[in-house]
Order: C-alpha cells, then sequence, then structure tokens
C-alpha cells in the first residue's frame, strides 16, 4: 500500500531571541558572528507557563484549519517529544481530549529528538500499511530552551522551541519511500539531561563551569559539540548511502536533501563531505533554529511553498541517542 504526507503545519512559540538579545548576556560575541557560523537570526522560545504540549495542540490547530481537514477522520496520534508535559500519563493521550479527537483513535508518545519526524513517518506508514490506521496525526513538539541552563551561551544560540504536525494518509503531495534506521547507545552521554527520570529524580545541584566558562550540569542540557560532530561526519554519509541504496536511487536522482537543521556549519561541513551541490541541499533555520524533530516537517513546509517539492526528495534526521533515520519522498505532480 502506498503511503503519503498529505499536509503539514507548524506552531512557533511568541517569545523571540535574537542575536542582539544573546549579544546583552554575552559581551564576547557578535550577532554577526552567531548568524554566519551558526545559521540563525532568531529563535522562538516559549513563556514559562508554556509546554510543549500547548505547541503541540496549536500546530494542530492550524493543521485542521489551514488544510481544511476533518479532525474526525483522525484514527491515530503519534506525538514526539523528549520534553513531556508528565512522567506519566501519555501526553498523547492528554492531546486527544486537548484536540477533540474520537475516543477511538489509538494515541502513543514516543521519544526521540533530531531523528525523531523520519522515525515518525515510519511509524506512520507502517500503520497504514497494515492496516491499523487511515489517517496518523503525527504531531513534533519540543520545549528544549527548559533544558538549557542560562548561562549556556552555545546552546541558547543554537536551539529554538516549536511543534509540527504533519498527516499522513493514504493520498497526498508525496508518497513515502523506504527508511534506513539507526542506533548506536554508546553515545548517549554525549548529549543528555540526565536528572528527571526515575534514576535521578531529584536535581544533582552539580554546576561546574569548564575552561571556556560553559556550564556543566546534570541538571541541564548537556551537549558535547566534538562528540557530537564527530559522530555526523560518521553515520550521516553511511545513512544517506543507504537511504539511496534502499529506494534503488542513486545521488543525482534526487533533487532536494533535507536534512535535520542541526546548525549551518555542521550541516555545510556534512554538505561536502558527501559532495552534496548547494543548490539541491535546503536550509530553513535561519529564523527558527534548531527546532529539534520539527526541523525537518518546517523545513518541508518552507520547500514546499517554494516550489521545492519536486521528484525525488531524501529526508535525513540525527542526533541524540545516537540515532539516525533516512527516507525518500516521491512528489506527486498536482
Amino acid at each position: 500500500m502506498k503511503v503519503f504526507i498529505k499536509d503539514i503545519a507548524y506552531y512557533l512559540p511568541e517569545g523571540v531571541l535574537t542575536n542582539e538579545d544573546l549579544v546583552l548576556e554575552f559581551p564576547e560575541w557578535t550577532a554577526e558572528k552567531v548568524a554566519n557560523k551558526i545559521g540563525v537570526n532568531k529563535r522562538h522560545i516559549c513563556a514559562e507557563d508554556e509546554f510543549a504540549s500547548d505547541l503541540a495542540v496549536k500546530a494542530a490547530e492550524k493543521l485542521f484549519t489551514e488544510g481544511n481537514i476533518d479532525r474526525s477522520e483522525i484514527d491515530f496520534l503519534l506525538y514526539c517529544t523528549q520534553s513531556p508535559d508528565y512522567i506519566l500519563p501519555t501526553t498523547a493521550c492528554i492531546l486527544q481530549s486537548q484536540l477533540n479527537l474520537r475516543t477511538s483513535v489509538g494515541a502513543l508518545d514516543f521519544n526521540l529528538g533530531c531523528s525523531g519526524f523520519v522515525y515518525g513517518l515510519s511509524l506512520a506508514k507502517g500503520l497504514i500499511a497494515g492496516g491499523i490506521a487511515k489517517n496518523v496525526l503525527l504531531i513534533t513538539a519540543e520545549t528544549y530552551s527548559k533544558h538549557i541552563h542560562p548561562k549556556d551561551k552555545g546552546n541558547r544560540t543554537i536551539f529554538g522551541d516549536a511543534a509540527a504536525a504533519t498527516l499522513i494518509s493514504t493520498t497526498g503531495f508525496a508518497e513515502i519511500g523506504n527508511f534506513s534506521l539507526g542506533t548506536d547507545g554508546e553515545g548517549a552521554n554525549n548529549l543528555m539531561v540526565k536528572t528527571g527520570g526515575t534514576r535521578f529524580t531529584d536535581d544533582l545541584n552539580d554546576l561546574s563551569f569548564d575552561e571556556h566558562q560553559n556550564p556543566v550540569s546534570s541538571d541541564h542540557l548537556f551537549m558535547s559539540g566534538s562528540e557530537i560532530f564527530n559522530f555526523t561526519l560518521k553515520a550521516v554519509p553511511v545513512l544517506v548511502k543507504e537511504t539511496l541504496d534502499k529506494n534503488d536511487l542513486k545521488q543525482d536522482e534526487i533533487g532536494l536533501f533535507v536534512f535535520h537543521q542541526a546548525n549551518k556549519f555542521m550541516m555545510n561541513f556534512i554538505r561536502k563531505k558527501i559532495k552534496i551541490e548547494e543548490e539541491k541541499f535546503y536550509y530553513c533555520l535561519e529564523d527558527v533554529g534548531n527546532t529539534v524533530s520539527s526541523t525537518i516537517p518546517i523545513a518541508l513546509y518552507h520547500a514546499k511553498i517554494d516550489g521545492l517539492i519536486k521528484g525525488n526528495i531524501l529526508l535525513a534526521g540525527f542526533g541524540v541517542g545516537y540515532s539516525w533515520a533516512g527516507t525518500v519522498l516521491r512528489a506527486i505532480d498536482e
């Protein structure tokens, strides 16, 4: 059975953190330096009383309204987040009620970061191909800002908060192809929030600062930039090759590459390593930052507006876990 992406919408919180705002806190940097290296001019940050599920509801409501989608036709809800409202219950169950979906829908959370959207597509495709569902609502929502220490200038320049809602169905604008998926938990410690789960329920209050005066804390997001960079350089070229092989395609048959929007420096390095022409490589982080599992659907939304969803589009998500995932979309001529 063929399975398609039918529509995408996304929501950004109203709060905005610009490079100029950051420079006021960290005067050793300049707005131009952040823009040139990270590729981000501003990022949206949720309010103190605003959470990932709030963003999720607004993204889904935009999808229903802008796409003229009947919510009563949704029969499965997949929710991807690493900043859930509660340890339990499952946030997807709460979203079912808040979105006024039928009580006969299936609903589940899954905890993945930068590979989450592509993993979500694989789950949705399996549900539809297996006859379990016909219309799957995939929501990705993240509020990494709540995990980041206020003095962590590196991560604060990179990450923004957002949610995206995608409808996967038996018709749509892009057919979902075959998948390449991968995992290497040996790298888990290199991108982690250590406390807050059942292993370390309480804060450890072990804040220290490294030689560059960057905060290191078990109670906040820790990312080893060098280790994540090395992982990406090793995993992504293999991921792209395996994704092409599984879809019986060669690299020159791909019209557009939409990668996880990590940061401009890393993306450019990977692009050059894989020898992807710059005109085929899509960037979409200037005004939103790295929104984790929502970077790819936000990029697809804008690529569609830009008229770039043509032929074969290769998606690649990679990051925290370590986890990576790729697939190919085949655009449907309208």
